[in-house]
């Protein structure tokens, strides 16, 4: 069992997500309460602070024992700061370590400004420390100091960030299987997709991928069912042609031997005969030609070694020449060959030898698949170009097998093929030479009525030596 590589990228990009959001969240709400806990003990300490120093200030022994009774009460110590600078217990258990004194906070007091800060002793506790000055008649003045143990706040804070950790662990872990149930579901059409593939390269062309969306993935399922059945029909059009092709290699080259051999070893009575025999040898001699021809352009033009010669066509001159040249092969058939080509016509750009071959292709075409009727020729100037038509009235192309005429092995007929000959790669030719020479090809077929092709070729106004428009 392969590993799921692309679930697993997935599930981390996810993850890490997750955990990036999971923290950040987790941070700020930290913060968050941290911040709040911290700006309430700071906003009481005040308060105790200036309630103790209106207290302090009438310095009595009553007032003293009200600030003992108090700062028991609040939990918060209460230190005197003489004139002198030495610290004093006035409430609270007396502790030696007095390193949350801070020299810079003394002499702001002494001063008469107050001072708050956080403090910490050796042991790790926190505190919050106000320091407030008393208002007396001396030059010098006292202050207090109120010290506020954070204790209850870190233990409030710690219980919050384990109460995170936990929540977040939660959430991470439900976050977990989603993942992965969604990665799964994600991946698989991409599974299912690299297996096919796998198929087809193995040369299985039948399989299809079961399409269940019609998003991004959904059209990329449909584009690799596409390309399966363009294959599947490219293997089953190649093993018609080879079929084909070997049936039209074979016979050629059976009449060659044969007759080759009857008129090598003299089993010839007349001369008329040993004529007749030499004519079909030269025919089938022709038709191998032919077949070589096809093969051989089409193999350039894959290759994209054909190379065009352009120049100032007249549409009509390279009608008439191949007129001429079918039409021996019309009249054996007793098709009737007809032209219009009365309009004044522009002469366009392209390949004088090409073209022609393009519409000797479309010709020979026309005839062999025509018993009785005509062939039509027509040429006209139309909005969206020069328009080249050939019609026939022969058995027609149904709807379905129109968009396939055009690839490459294509036959129509294929039952018939051997009886009306050709190889199938007469109309491929037709449409590449025509698509690299600017034009387009449209068909219009109707089956038991026959078959027009329209060979669409866009102008341009014909310039003389001296650049003027002719």
């Amino acid at each position: 069992m392969t590993m799921n590589r692309i679930g697993l990228k997935l599930g981390a990009v996810f993850i890490a997500l997750i955990i990036v959001i999971l923290l950040s969240l987790g941070i700020a709400v930290d913060r968050l309460f941290t911040n709040f806990y911290n700006e309430q003990m700071r906003s009481d300490t005040r308060e105790i602070a200036a309630h103790f120093a209106a207290m302090a200030e009438s310095n009595d022994t009553f007032s003293q024992s009200m600030i003992r009774a108090f700062a028991e009460f609040s939990e918060v110590r209460v230190f005197w700061l003489s004139a002198d600078g030495k610290v004093q217990t006035l409430s609270g258990k007396s502790h030696p370590d007095r390193s949350w004194i801070k020299a810079d906070a003394t002499r702001r007091l002494l001063s008469g400004h107050p001072a708050e800060y956080q403090a910490s002793d050796a042991q790790g506790h926190h505190f919050y420390v106000v320091g407030q000055p008393l208002k007396t008649s001396q030059r010098t003045r006292p202050a207090i100091y109120i010290v506020s143990s954070m204790k209850k706040i870190d233990a409030s804070l710690q219980r919050l960030r384990n109460l995170l950790i936990l929540s977040g662990l939660g959430a991470f872990l439900l976050a977990l299987g989603m993942i992965l149930i969604m990665s799964k579901l994600l991946s698989r059409p991409l599974l299912d997709m690299q297996k096919m593939t796998e198929k087809m390269a193995q040369g299985d062309w039948d399989v299809r991928l079961r399409i269940g969306s019609n998003d991004e993935i959904g059209r990329l399922g449909h584009s690799i069912n596409g390309l399966a059945a363009s294959l599947q029909r490219y293997r089953d059009t190649r093993r018609a042609f080879f079929s084909n092709i070997s049936h039209e290699l074979r016979t050629p080259i059976t009449y060659l031997q044969g007759y080759a051999k009857v008129l090598s070893d003299g089993f010839v009575d007349s001369d008329k005969e040993k004529k007749q025999y030499l004519s079909i040898i030269y025919q089938e001699s022709v038709r191998l030609e032919h077949l070589i021809r096809d093969l051989f352009d089409l193999a350039k033009m894959e290759e994209g070694q054909t190379t065009l010669v352009r120049e100032w066509l007249d549409l009509k001159e390279v009608i008439q020449t191949a007129i001429q040249k079918v039409k021996l092969k019309a009249e054996k058939k007793r098709l009737s060959l007809q032209t219009n080509l009365h309009d004044p016509i522009p002469f366009i750009r392209g390949d004088r030898k090409r073209m022609e071959q393009v519409l000797l292709n479309l010709l020979d075409n026309a005839i062999r698949y025509t018993e009785k009727g005509n062939i039509l020729v027509q040429l006209t100037r139309k909005k969206e170009g020069i328009v080249l038509s050939v019609s026939d009235t022969g058995i027609g192309i149904p709807k379905d097998e129109v968009p396939y005429i055009f690839d490459r092995f294509y036959r129509v007929e294929k039952s018939r093929a051997r009886e009306y000959g050709g190889t199938g790669l007469g109309l491929s030719i037709v449409k590449k030479y025509v698509e690299r020479q600017g034009g387009k090809v449209q068909v219009d077929s109707e089956p038991g009525r026959g078959t027009t092709f329209r060979l669409i070729f866009p102008y341009e106004e014909k310039q003389g030596q001296d650049g003027t428009k002719s």
